[in-house]
């Protein structure tokens, strides 16, 4: 039907983009593999080597023994372990010479983002519940840290929700993809969102800027979420340090920053930088009720530990539930 933009039209225009941004395209029928495996082995195992090259080999098997076998948790669990693994590295015990050493085994180059493997990927099919493929993945170093699900815009019956749809039987029926997950996205060209495992559709959020300017649009326009996301040092820098978990009674949830606090939090830093070398004024960092403030709060005590080497911190508050906010979201 003439005019009628398809899912696949809508698949290829993705991968395009990525391509464009750097990413090497992998058709997933093209690759031989473990279908029951969520990873690309090939590509984590060079990526391993390659990142720690001092490492002696039983280190790197290891690594990669630990990265594959979880002990018994819930998927959320397991996740957080993951994360723990990519945002600090995987520790690892060996012995040279009939003395045992421990060490860091990493698995992502966050100061080299060449040295890294970048590649977006469709039609990866997996088994484990059922047979899936999800329509487009992109792979950091063999590991499936994003999942898009796209739907047709030009299908009157489904639309983004449709494919959050679809991302929720995916953790249904392929749960191990997700122990790997970093960001889901569900978009169907008009919106695009972003969440993670644990967010309820409402909490799946866009990202308007490319660079942290503000646009003038009231919905993203997909090349500006998935280029503001998904440029490949962004992507690096989300993961690092703009992904956390928090406790709510016997449940945990995992959180990905929002546009609005990624940037706010990247230019805060910068800001007290310049300021501890001229007057000490860093300014004021002003958020609306309900944006996150405690969160961007903890994004930026994160970042500050590294750009200033471990300063002080002190926290005031002008209201007692605050404080225990507060406290409860840092000691988390």
């Amino acid at each position: 039907m003439p005019g009628f933009y398809t899912e696949a039209d809508y698949e290829n225009s993705i991968i395009e983009l990525f391509q464009n941004m750097g990413y090497r395209h992998v058709y997933g029928p093209d690759i031989e593999r473990d279908f029951n495996s969520p990873l690309y082995d090939d590509e984590l195992t060079a990526a391993l080597y390659r990142i720690n090259p001092s490492m002696p080999e039983v280190a790197i098997k290891d690594a990669l023994f630990k990265l594959k076998n979880f002990e018994n948790a819930d998927l959320v669990q397991k996740n957080a372990v993951f994360m723990d693994y990519i945002q600090h590295g995987i520790e690892v015990r060996y012995f040279i010479d009939n003395e045992e050493r421990s060490d860091l085994v990493y698995i992502v180059d966050y100061k080299n983002p060449e040295n890294n493997s970048f590649i977006v990927a469709n039609q990866w099919t997996f088994i484990e519940n059922s047979n899936k493929r999800p329509d487009v993945l992109l792979f950091l170093n063999g590991l499936p840290v994003v999942l898009v699900e796209l739907k047709s815009p030009s299908r009157e019956e489904t639309d983004a929700s449709e494919a959050y749809a679809q991302i929720r039987n995916y953790i249904h029926e392929i749960p191990s993809m997700f122990i790997y997950n970093c960001i889901c996205v569900m978009s169907d060209h008009l919106t695009s969102k972003a969440g993670t495992i644990t967010s309820g559709e409402d909490r799946f959020m866009e990202w308007k800027t490319k660079d942290g300017n503000k646009e003038n649009t009231q919905y993203a326009q997909f090349d500006t979420f998935f280029e503001g996301m998904f440029e490949k040092e962004r992507l690096l820098d989300i993961i690092k340090n703009f992904i956390c978990f928090s406790n709510e009674g016997l449940k945990q949830y995992k959180i990905l920053a929002a546009y609005h606090q990624y940037f706010a939090v990247k230019k805060a830093i910068v800001s007290t930088k310049h300021a501890i070398e001229t007057d000490g004024k860093g300014g004021v960092f002003w958020h609306t009720q309900g944006s996150g403030k405690s969160l961007s709060m903890v994004f930026y005590a994160h970042l500050l530990q590294e750009a200033l080497d471990s300063p002080t911190i002190v926290v005031l508050t002008d209201r007692n539930d605050l404080d225990d906010q507060l406290y409860g979201q840092f000691a988390k």
